[in-house]
């Protein structure tokens, strides 16, 4: 026995948890996308053929291939593609400018590309002359404006060979590059493996009591851990359905759940609302559901009673972030309506400390850095040893928020030490928008930029501007200009002017202070 042998008979691949589920469920619907439905055999074998098709194509285990595509079934063959090969998938966020886009590609040493063919244009100065790139693959049709070299995806999915790919692939080989907004404007490379998503798939869904008889939807945009690995991975990994779609509108997400008979939904708090509203206004037959899945923050508790007394179904929050892929804590069902405002209870792969200065364990409601152990964070930041060092220091992946446990062991998230703020599910770096608003008016003199509570975008990125000495700023005017910077996920929803800022003795603006005295902006 030769050590591939060993290897296929051993190893740990996200994209054998495919192969398993056709096996036992050939003909079963996996995915539903509008009038498209595909069962795991079909679904298995078109991964199969991309996988041997970019293998014809010259690619070797560990090349990269990036993905810039909404949710779609062809999203998920990339990405299964991408495992069974050995390839590192690398997901591009459709909110970023064609600039981020180059950056990204650049860093992470792309050599395919596969771009959805209405949005390409958006993103062609990212990629159009980069060198590095050798292949690219169009999904759907080309805008005639895309004059470089490439290939339609349809080519891939047409290769005749079906065979499951043999291809040695160690445990710990790198299944993602997910890119995540740090504390500095160039996005940091959280490099995933196959095991640690493998066991956070199946430790997500044993905490959700998930099985092969659900039906979940996908419409949070796939290019997020939480939408890819929080749910899609895990229902196909136990043989479930998912039914895909490209956005969210309350309306037509009723309509599916009662059409398709849906059991589990994950959602945004705001989109749980925007249901409640819809169902009130037209109401639809939802018995079929079983669990509503919301991520991001607690939701308030009149929202929350709300909508156990409409949909009448288990809700849980998921929380954590993409270093740990992504989910570290379950807010249960039972704790929903006796710990309001918790994060829950650690995944069962999951061990939390919360950490004092000096490194110390702290105890039950004794606030601290929220810290992990688990086979299911990251590797590394990919080409980035001091952010790496930094966050496994003494033993524990280093979260970079505040929090403590309660009497009763549940994790209550208080605050960050990062300078990020998580606004309708993306991570933007206030140090960037602060950068921005200073370039696009010179009589600013401070700017100070948080994420205050939002019933819609959960934090909302609010600028507190001090204009020099005599000088005065329209905060309208201020906006539109950062706005000509920024991508629109990151420019503030609001602009204040005010006439000062809180320092420390050292003259740091103090931004817990500016969060805590601002914390009703937008409740008022």
């Amino acid at each position: 026995m030769n050590d591939l042998e060993l290897n296929l008979i051993q190893r740990v691949n996200v994209g054998d948890s495919l192969t398993r589920s056709a096996r036992r469920y050939p003909g079963k619907v996996a995915l539903i996308d509008r009038d498209r439905r595909v069962t795991y055999a079909d679904l298995n074998e078109k991964v199969n053929r991309v996988s041997h098709a970019l293998m014809d194509r010259g690619l070797v285990k560990g090349d990269v291939v990036a993905l810039i595509a909404s949710n779609s079934i062809d999203f998920l063959v990339t990405y299964y593609a991408c495992a069974k090969a050995g390839y590192v998938c690398v997901p591009i966020n459709l909110g970023w400018r064609a600039e981020e886009v180059r950056y990204v590609l650049e860093h992470s040493k792309t050599r395919c590309l596969v771009v959805e063919g209405s949005i390409a244009p958006k993103f062609a100065r990212g990629f159009m002359d980069l060198p590095q790139l050798k292949l690219i693959f169009i999904l759907g049709d080309v805008d005639p404006s895309l004059s470089r070299e490439h290939s339609f995806f349809e080519e891939l999915a047409d290769f005749p060979n079906t065979s499951e790919p043999e291809v040695l692939i160690e445990d710990r080989a790198p299944l993602s590059y997910l890119y995540t907004s740090g504390t500095t404007s160039a996005p940091k490379g959280v490099v995933s493996s196959h095991l640690a998503v493998y066991l956070e798939s199946l430790g997500t869904a044993l905490d959700n009591g998930s099985s092969h008889t659900d039906i979940a939807s996908a419409l949070m945009p796939m290019f997020h851990t939480a939408q890819l690995n929080g749910l899609c991975s895990p229902t196909v990994a136990l043989g479930g359905t998912l039914v895909v779609l490209q956005g969210f509108d309350a309306s037509t997400l009723l309509d599916l759940i009662e059409s398709e008979r849906m059991t589990t939904v994950f959602c945004l708090p705001f989109m749980v609302r925007e249901l409640l509203d819809a169902y009130e206004k037209s109401p639809k037959d939802i018995s079929s559901l079983r669990l509503i899945m919301y991520a991001m923050a607690p939701m308030p508790d009149a929202l929350l009673r709300r909508a156990i007394d409409t949909f009448k179904c288990d809700f849980t929050l998921a929380f954590g972030q993409t270093e740990m892929n992504p989910v570290t804590t379950v807010f249960r069902p039972e704790h929903q309506l006796s710990h309001s405002g918790a994060v829950g209870t650690p995944q069962v792969n999951v061990e939390i400390a919360i950490v004092g200065d000096t490194g110390e364990i702290l105890r039950a409601n004794e606030s601290g850095e929220i810290c992990y152990r688990s086979p299911q964070s990251m590797t590394e930041y990919l080409r980035d040893n001091v952010a790496t060092e930094e966050a496994f220091s003494g033993g524990w992946f280093h979260s970079g928020d505040v929090g403590h446990f309660d009497k009763d062991g549940l994790l209550w998230f208080e605050d960050r030490f990062k300078d990020v703020i998580k606004t309708g599910g993306e991570n933007v770096s206030s140090i960037e928008v602060e950068k921005a608003i200073y370039a696009s008016n010179p009589d600013v003199a401070e700017v100070c930029v948080v994420g205050l509570s939002h019933p819609r975008w959960t934090e909302a990125i609010t600028a507190f501007v001090v204009p020099k000495t005599d000088a005065e700023i329209d905060p309208e005017v201020l906006l539109d200009e950062v706005k000509s910077r920024l991508d629109g996920f990151k420019c503030p929803k609001k602009v204040v002017i005010t006439e000062s800022l809180p320092h420390t003795s050292t003259g740091k603006i103090q931004k817990h202070l500016v969060r805590q005295s601002n914390l009703e902006l937008y409740q008022r």
